[in-house]
């Protein structure tokens, strides 16, 4: 018993450490009788390590039928741009490459994915989104970065 309130505690804490995104706005691209349009979405995020950095992701979000029952399978493009948004604060040390928020494409298979990278020698935080299927993935990405003012080192794990 201890161990499996152990492993939800830590499962909590893994949960609550990923970013949670909020929606910005949306636009529709095609008009569908029955069920919600087929839609643009931009999705803001705050980094959860890094204060003062933001990030904004869009993406297309399946309509009809199947959108509106989240049975769809989105679409495996995306577009991202972070920007500091306030005082950049780094809460704690960084690791090398870490996923800060992924969603649910599709019911099972396929993910959206927002990795940070660290290029410490220009004192940079890189941002990389793509998604990923349980068998292939797609190549499509999309790439930002945020440089930190050198007064601010990233502390790295």
């Amino acid at each position: 018993m201890k161990h499996l309130r152990a492993t939800l505690c830590c499962a909590a804490l893994l949960l609550a450490a990923q970013a949670q995104a909020e929606q910005v706005g949306e636009v529709d691209t095609a008009f569908k009788l029955i069920g919600p349009d087929h839609k643009i979405v931009v999705e803001a995020y705050d980094d959860p390590k890094v204060s003062g950095v933001t990030c904004y992701v869009s993406r297309a979000r399946t309509g009809g039928i199947s959108g509106a029952f989240g049975l769809a399978e989105d679409k495996a493009e995306a577009s991202i741009a972070c920007r500091q948004v306030g005082p950049v604060r780094v809460t704690q040390p960084l690791p090398k490459r870490e996923e800060v928020y992924s969603e649910r494409l599709s019911i099972l298979f396929k993910r959206l994915r927002v990795v940070r990278m660290v290029d410490a020698s220009r004192n940079t935080l890189v941002y990389l989104t793509y998604s990923d299927r349980l068998v292939e993935g797609s190549p499509k990405n999309s790439i930002t970065a945020v440089p930190i003012d050198r007064a601010i080192p990233i502390p790295l794990k």
